[in-house]
């Protein structure tokens, strides 16, 4: 079966569940509802390349590298690196949530809603109401983002909310 793939190269996800089994939607629905939601943050690069920018051989950092993967820290795969939730914990940086509401002058919420997508956010919504943009990330983004908010002209307001507990997921 042939697949559409997008500009990117990309398969589409509705060509991807076209091409899978009942089965296998099945069982994807499974694990999905099993799983238990990780965060990660994701660093795109080869190990020499890593290796090279710490200082360290690739050798060395391999060692580290599997030490970090066997307690959970991070996960690996071909030229990335997903550092977890769990590695936030143990270096004392906050993985909470934060919630930031973004008021836009009108003439300027196509530059704005261009310029968000550079931020260390996780999501972005366009929002009707008395806000423009919902914004998502972690709060150790927090102060950098708003910074970057502050300095753009067009922004007439942000409320920052940082969440405290999930109550849901």
């Amino acid at each position: 079966m042939s697949s559409i793939t997008t500009s990117s190269g990309e398969t589409t996800p509705a060509e991807i569940e076209r091409q899978l089994t009942e089965r296998q939607l099945q069982v994807l629905q499974y694990l999905l509802k099993k799983a238990v939601p990780l965060k990660v943050y994701t660093v795109y690069a080869d190990q020499d390349e890593l290796a090279r920018e710490l200082g360290m051989t690739r050798q060395a950092l391999s060692v580290h590298l599997k030490k970090l993967k066997d307690f959970g820290l991070i996960r690996t795969g071909r030229e990335f690196v997903d550092v977890t939730d769990k590695a936030l914990k143990v270096l004392r940086m906050s993985s909470n949530e934060a919630i930031i509401l973004v008021k836009v002058q009108p003439r300027y919420r196509t530059i704005i809603y261009e310029k968000v997508k550079e931020l260390p956010i996780e999501k972005a919504y366009r929002v009707s109401g008395d806000y423009d943009l919902i914004l998502i990330t972690r709060e150790v983004n927090v102060n950098d983002i708003l910074r970057v908010l502050s300095m753009m002209e067009g922004i007439e307001d942000t409320k920052t909310f940082i969440s405290l507990e999930t109550l849901r997921e």
